[in-house]
């Protein structure tokens, strides 16, 4: 079992807009794109940082999304942390082995619950080559 790395980093926001200001004209980051991922109920801006890895900004689009629901009970914040990993299936069974709470196991992304890991959503993503 082994975090290789950061991936990403998600911030929810209540506006998009006003995200991308903050990145982009505050801290000095570049935007690189803008999305909207519906089955989500999300849109997104994504700022690539030097070293590798994004800041992925996120605002709700559905009111019943789980972006939507962490920004009425959290507010505006961290979201998700994202780290690689080498081998996602690997990974997955050690941390569920020693009681991680997962979800989304199977797929190409897998989640550990915020229960696991003192309040914070992370997201283990297959290490990029």
């Amino acid at each position: 079992m082994a975090l290789t790395g950061f991936d990403h980093l998600v911030i929810r926001v209540s506006d998009l807009d006003e995200g991308i200001r903050t990145y982009r004209d505050r801290l000095g980051l570049t935007l690189d794109r803008t999305d909207q991922t519906d089955a989500l109920g999300v849109k997104q801006a994504f700022f690539n940082l030097p070293d590798g890895g994004f800041i992925e900004v996120v605002a709700p689009t559905d009111h019943k999304g789980a972006v939507a629901r962490s920004l009425e009970t959290r507010g505006e914040g961290i979201h998700t942390i994202s780290f690689a990993v080498d081998d996602l299936a690997a990974t997955s069974a050690a941390m569920k082995d020693a009681g991680a709470q997962l979800i989304g196991e199977g797929g190409p992304q897998v989640f550990v619950h915020p229960k696991s890991t003192h309040g914070v959503l992370l997201q283990l993503t297959a290490k990029r080559d």
